[in-house]
């Protein structure tokens, strides 16, 4: 119980941070491309998806509301990833690669998980609250952004519907 009013006002607290500032990245604006390292060291950007749907998670170890969305991803990209879906995890958290790597290995993660900086963290209009989660369309505009917990459905809904798109 007291586990469940944690988790509520942290929800409350990231949708209030999320109201305030780095409202740059608006739906509709075309999502800046960013050039980060994954946890094998390959160099990643967000141009070398265009034509997929990509859904964009800013997230770390120790927050709670992003491990509960782990498995919907996980599930997603799973289930869409051979019609056109990349799911790419940027991870926040300051332990360093071999850190990230080794809890993503034991989550079994099937996609994409690059280190995050303060630059691609200004660049999508200031992270204030983590998770923060972008849908983005084929043509790399932002679709959705996310803020705090959401069910799987939302994220599926989202990408079904720019799927359909041409």
């Amino acid at each position: 119980m007291a586990l469940c009013a944690v988790l509520a006002l942290c929800l409350l607290m990231l949708a209030i941070l999320s109201c305030s500032g780095g409202g740059k990245m608006k739906e509709g604006n075309l999502a800046p491309d960013f050039e980060l390292t994954s946890l094998d060291g390959t160099s990643v950007t967000l141009s070398q998806f265009r034509g997929k749907v990509v859904i964009l998670d800013f997230w770390a170890t120790w927050c709670q509301p992003c491990k509960l969305e782990l498995p919907h991803f996980s599930e997603l990209q799973r289930e869409l990833g051979a019609q056109g879906l990349q799911i790419i995890g940027i991870s926040l958290d300051q332990g360093g690669r071999s850190e990230v790597a080794s809890f993503v290995r034991e989550s079994k993660i099937p996609y994409i998980i690059v280190m995050g900086n303060g630059k691609v963290m200004r660049d999508f209009g200031g992270i204030r609250g983590i998770p923060t989660t972008f849908v983005i369309d084929k043509q790399g505009s932002i679709y959705r952004k996310y803020v705090g917990y959401r069910e799987k459905e939302v994220f599926e809904n989202d990408v079904r519907a720019l799927l359909q798109r041409t």
